[in-house]
């Protein structure tokens, strides 16, 4: 999806690896929180611009619970992780009628000019479903399966890959920030 833009992407676990550093510690108390924590971290071991993201699940009748912790809802890791997550989901909505699993996937995009970039560039964008009483298709991880999405009449995990790019939380706050790039290279160039 960057492509257009001309820039050249480096996985920053390529950095991790050769400079031994770790992840950064998602101790933020949002998704926008979380992802400028990354990209702050990225920045400061590459020396280079950074774009990080944060992303989880958000279910009304658990008060948008799992949400930032979505990843670590079951509190495992590891093999088995999505399916543990997927479970506790379904116990916790075990009582709750299908029609009243209103949920969404969100995510923040941060780009990073340098470490201490005091107006990093934030995109963010929904995209709103329902969970399934269980969860079906295998094209996708984590709540895809359960993530129902009336509009297509499938689960997430149920879609090509090219349509869950396109609809997707990850998707759509992408385009934003590549919008906003875009913006940013004319103000330089013009």
């Amino acid at each position: 999806m960057l492509a257009p833009l001309g820039l050249t992407l480096l996985s920053q676990s390529e950095f991790f690896v050769r400079h031994g550093t770790d992840e950064a510690a998602e101790t933020g108390m949002s998704f926008v929180e979380n992802a400028i924590i990354k990209a702050r971290h990225a920045c400061k071991i590459t020396n280079l611009p950074a774009i990080a993201d944060d992303s989880g699940l958000e279910v009304d009748a658990l008060d948008g619970a799992p949400g930032i912790r979505s990843a670590r809802y079951a509190g495992v890791s590891g093999p088995g992780v999505d399916a543990a997550n997927n479970a506790k989901l379904l116990n916790a909505l075990q009582e709750v009628p299908e029609k009243e699993r209103r949920a969404r996937f969100r995510c923040a995009v941060v780009f990073m000019r340098w470490a201490h970039d005091p107006m990093p560039l934030i995109c963010q964008a929904a995209w709103e479903g329902r969970i399934l009483l269980a969860g079906i298709g295998d094209n996708g991880f984590g709540y895809d399966p359960l993530f129902y999405l009336p509009e297509q009449r499938c689960s997430s995990a149920q879609l090509p890959s090219v349509v869950k790019n396109r609809l997707s939380h990850r998707g759509q706050a992408l385009r934003r920030l590549i919008e906003e790039l875009e913006k940013e290279l004319v103000k330089k160039l013009g």
